[in-house]
């Protein structure tokens, strides 16, 4: 029995029969930089890039080497010492990201960065209520999904935490109508993901930072998906000037080696950890090598100015495809995007899935957005190429020709 089929049986047989849907029952062997290979040896472009994790591509050479050299030394911390690479990664981060943030909790993952935000919030406030966004996501776990109002996540586990208000996206008004006297923090992506590639008009970070500063409320920035230079900025909060009160990072923070999430706030915040110093932990959380990781990828990085080359190829790719939603308006709605976190938005649903379909079977990999399906999103590592640009979109146009023949036939 193949890999493909003891995942099936073992694993998520639901996940490996979207697969096989999508052309994609297939084994993942090997990767490097922007490819992909399988266990029969096709090589597949990868413009999905682990939904925003790797930045610096498959198996980036510095990152692999310093997580090598600290696997030598120590991998995991014993957590009654202090762990060098773990204190070295909280002082970093205090030194990048935006304003007085200056202290950093670390888990595994995104969820559970937001997780520790949430509770930070609470604590610090004394107050139960989060304000989140219609298609925001934060995460799976009971408190992120909390924040993430989807149904199909939702009900199933219903009750979930109390105390979360859910406006639309890009309203900043709807944010100050909804804070009352228990509202403790505001949390909201810099450009919505998995809700579509949504970009809010230009000044709503800034609004929400007067407001909730006005309010006396936190502002939470969820920048798991658009940090590390995703955007065109090193954090997506730069485009504005916007200094948060609390930011969570996790997906290419790790450098797309190891997995590693963390919320990084101003030090009142984490005042509560001085007098309870357990009051919030993880096992795992910022281990040595996750650390390690970490560190190369933000040298890495900023040495290679990847925001930048991020915003000069997502301003290429953005173009490329303006073109192809108007050689195919039955089918492209809008195209849309900010540095090279982009999102095709199709006429219908299920285009999108033949379109995904029929990229993998050209070698793209894509995938659509959790909470808008009718969005294929393209997210390639930072150091992609005019060429590869140019291979994917060229994989698009004949994709999109295919579906309207396909669709022709059964019409």
């Amino acid at each position: 029995m193949d890999a493909f089929e003891l995942f099936e049986r073992h694993v998520n047989p639901g996940l490996a029969g979207l697969l096989r849907f999508t052309g994609l029952d297939v084994v993942e062997d090997h990767a490097e930089g922007v490819y992909v290979w399988d266990t029969s040896g096709r090589r597949y472009l990868d413009f999905l890039g682990l939904y925003g994790t790797l930045n610096l591509g498959h198996r980036h050479p510095r990152v692999v080497e310093a997580v090598k050299r600290q696997l030598d030394r120590m991998p995991m911390s014993v957590r009654v010492m202090i762990s060098e690479p773990t204190a070295r990664l909280a002082a970093r981060l205090a030194e990048i990201t935006p304003g007085d943030l200056s202290m950093s909790f670390f888990g595994n993952s995104g969820a559970e960065a937001v997780e520790a935000a949430f509770k930070l919030a609470r604590i610090h406030t004394g107050k139960p209520e989060i304000i989140t966004t219609e298609r925001g996501f934060h995460g799976k776990t009971l408190g992120a999904l909390s924040l993430t109002p989807k149904a199909e996540y939702q009900d199933p586990v219903r009750p979930l935490v109390p105390g979360v208000k859910v406006v639309p996206y890009g309203d900043a008004a709807a944010v100050a109508e909804a804070i009352g006297p228990e509202t403790a923090a505001v949390i909201v992506e810099p450009v919505q993901g998995e809700g579509g590639v949504i970009v809010p008009p230009e000044g709503y970070l800034r609004e929400l930072r007067e407001i909730t500063r006005e309010r006396g409320v936190l502002l939470i920035l969820d920048e798991v998906q658009t940090g590390m230079g995703r955007t065109g900025r090193l954090w997506a909060a730069e485009w504005e000037g916007v200094e948060p009160d609390l930011l969570t990072s996790a997906k290419a923070l790790g450098g797309g080696v190891m997995p590693i999430g963390a919320v990084v706030g101003r030090a009142e915040l984490f005042e509560p950890f001085k007098e309870n110093p357990l009051i919030h932990s993880s096992t795992f959380g910022g281990n040595p090598l996750a650390a390690a990781a970490a560190l190369a990828a933000i040298e890495v990085t900023l040495e290679e100015d990847l925001p930048a080359r991020a915003q000069e190829m997502g301003a290429y790719l953005l173009d490329a495809l303006a073109g192809l939603k108007a050689d195919y308006p039955e089918f492209i709605a809008d195209v849309r995007g900010k540095g090279l976190l982009v999102g095709v938005e199709f006429t219908d649903a299920d285009i999108g899935a033949i379109v995904i379909s029929e990229l993998a079977a050209r070698g793209v990999l894509t995938a659509f957005g959790l909470n808008n399906p009718k969005v294929v999103r393209l997210e390639p590592p930072l150091i992609v190429e005019r060429a590869h640009v140019d291979e994917a979109v060229e994989a698009l146009r004949a994709s999109l020709q295919a579906a309207g023949e396909m669709l022709a036939g059964v019409l």
